[in-house]
């Protein structure tokens, strides 16, 4: 196989998909993909992961078709409910009382299209169990750490691993927004070059 060249393009804002692609040690772009994320009726969380992650990926490698491209997305859902970015710090709390005691269950999707127009996918499914949270506790928990950037209203990879009883996954980045263990795999199949 010959070795990948050109340009590697998350095709993302997000800063923590950016860091986490960081540690894969690869020289990387963001470019916004300027997608529409609207929910679509009796679509699963799975499905609707899997069609934005493509619709990133495909409007960035539209406007740069040389380039591999990297497009992902999340979706969480507390049993039937999804589970938005709070964006407020009152819907932050409330997102977290309602969560607690739940089993929560994260859908990271992953497409990547490369250089000559391939498209490589994944989903990976991560389940998280909140702890029984009190208000104090959630109160504390958003006072020191303002997630309202993040799916479920936590960080795991900081101070929100303390709002859990456990977590099951293939991938453990793949809850902070990027499964790196299978974008490694598909990079590594499209000619890049990693350990």
């Amino acid at each position: 196989m010959a070795a990948a060249s050109g340009r590697l393009i998350l095709a993302s804002t997000s800063i923590y998909r950016a860091q986490l692609l960081r540690q894969i040690g690869l020289d990387f772009d963001c470019v916004a993909p300027e997608v529409i994320e609207d929910e679509l009726p009796d679509e699963t969380p799975p499905d609707r992961a899997l069609r934005l992650a493509l619709a990133k990926a495909a409007a960035v490698a539209q406007r740069f078709p040389h380039a591999t491209v990297i497009g992902s997305d999340q979706v969480a859902a507390c049993g039937e409910r999804l589970l938005h970015k709070p964006g407020s710090r009152s819907n932050q709390i409330t997102q977290l009382l309602q969560s607690s005691d739940q089993l929560l269950s994260f859908h990271t999707a992953l497409c990547v299209i490369d250089s000559v127009g391939a498209r490589h996918n994944h989903v990976n499914h991560t389940q998280c169990r909140l702890r029984a949270l009190s208000a104090g506790e959630v109160n504390r928990y958003v006072s020191a750490e303002a997630a309202v950037d993040c799916a479920g209203g936590f960080r795991i990879e900081a101070l929100g691993i303390t709002l859990f009883d456990s977590v099951r996954s293939d991938d453990p980045s793949a809850l902070i927004g990027l499964p790196l263990i299978a974008l490694a795999r598909i990079l590594r199949t499209c000619g890049w070059k990693l350990p």
